[in-house]
């Protein structure tokens, strides 16, 4: 017996609901109590009876503008940041400027949202991966890639050197290569990318703090593809040389957004894999403990250098305790750095990318590679592989 349709006030209280959270399906849902499937068949059926399913009342979220009688709404995701306004000598209202901001909260509800429906999507890895036969349970791999900039355009006739996303994918695409068929058959192995992944957040390309203008190359869409596209090539062949794959993707100050639609996509593409773990915590700080050995990363944007050995002190103070070897590992500032504190060595790394037109015009210079850091569970670090851009251009 086929079931009955929904009256139209149900369907129009899920629009109502809808309005009321700033056109965020999962939070409307939420409200009513339904799974967000079921709810958006509500909204299928009431633009098929002709019910305005258009959420242009948002004043319970974002407020209105400030005139005589309040009836300009502000267009999300945006809500009033001040007003200013200028009277005449009669005391009546002449001109009014409305300063508004992004509700932060709303732009990471819609973006949380935005991955889950693509996720949905994603298609898993079919077949399992076969294990090595042979590897060294003392010994752990640790590949850390440093900035890799996906989208970053470079013109050498400016900056001396030729960059894009297909170079970007080519560079993390060989280098990987190398690296894994030159590392011992380490039992763990810890996929490291220190931050700005993407070079920009977002189609304004802008860097998202200081919304400095960035030099892109083509539309951001294709670049994330391409950058799923590599660091899913980047875990396979690191499967192919150790049992275990662990992956942190650490947000950049050029990433904070972008980077999660990467990590949840690759999670989702690994997801029936039991050798790898993807680590999706959104600290900006991650430790791994192995034997004697604790490694901490960060981007290395938000906090000195100095800061971090009492940060990690503090952070996992039982895991300093039981260790002997503590290490960080940093991003951020695309050069060779090497600083022994008492108790932990700080590293950071370079970048497979050529500095930008920006950079360039500063006078910043840095060799391109990348490497791969062996750890021994009793002893830390035992040996160290590298691979130059020079080498795989």
């Amino acid at each position: 017996m086929p079931t009955p349709p929904l009256p139209d006030h149900i369907l129009q209280e899920a629009v109502d609901c809808l309005a009321r959270h700033g056109g965020v399906k999962s939070y409307a849902a939420k409200e009513l109590k339904l799974e967000r499937n079921t709810f958006c068949s509500r909204l299928k059926s009431a633009t098929q009876r002709g019910i305005n399913t258009t959420t242009d009342k948002l004043e319970t979220l974002h407020g209105w503008n400030p005139d005589a009688d309040l009836t300009k709404p502000i267009p999300s995701p945006l809500v009033i940041r001040g007003t200013s306004t200028l009277y005449g000598d009669d005391g009546a209202l002449k001109l009014q400027w409305v300063k508004t901001k992004l509700d932060d909260e709303r732009v990471d509800a819609l973006f949380r949202e935005s991955l889950s429906v693509l996720s949905q999507s994603v298609k898993g890895l079919s077949k399992l991966t076969k294990p090595p036969a042979k590897c060294m349970d003392d010994l752990l791999a640790v590949y850390p890639l440093g900035d890799p900039h996906f989208g970053m355009y470079s013109w050498s006739k400016e900056t001396g050197s030729d960059f894009d996303v297909e170079i970007a994918r080519d560079h993390t695409l060989a280098a990987i290569d190398r690296l894994v068929m030159t590392a011992p058959a380490a039992s763990t192995a810890i996929v490291l990318p220190l931050g700005d992944v993407m070079h920009a957040d977002n189609q304004t390309n802008q860097t998202p703090g200081h919304k400095n203008q960035l030099d892109v190359d083509t539309r951001f869409v294709k670049v994330l593809g391409v950058a799923i596209q590599a660091f899913r090539h980047v875990i396979l062949r690191a499967l192919q040389k150790h049992p275990k794959v662990i992956v942190r993707f650490v947000p950049g100050n050029h990433d904070p957004h972008s980077i999660w639609a990467l990590a949840y996509t690759i999670a989702a593409y690994f997801d029936n894999e039991p050798r790898v773990t993807i680590d999706l915590s959104p600290s900006l700080f991650w430790y791994h403990k192995f034997g004697k050995v604790l490694i901490g990363s960060t981007h290395g944007d938000t906090v000195k250098p100095e800061q971090l050995l009492g940060i990690m002190a503090a952070d996992r103070a039982a895991d300093w305790g039981a260790t002997m070897y503590r290490y960080w590992y940093t991003g951020h500032i695309h050069t060779t750095n090497k600083k022994e504190f008492p108790g932990v060595v700080w590293e950071s790394f370079r970048t497979t990318a050529p500095s930008d037109a920006w950079a360039t015009g500063r006078g910043y210079r840095a060799g391109q590679d990348m490497l791969c850091i062996v750890h021994h569970r009793e002893y830390g670090e035992v040996e160290r592989h590298r691979c130059d851009i020079g080498m795989i251009a």
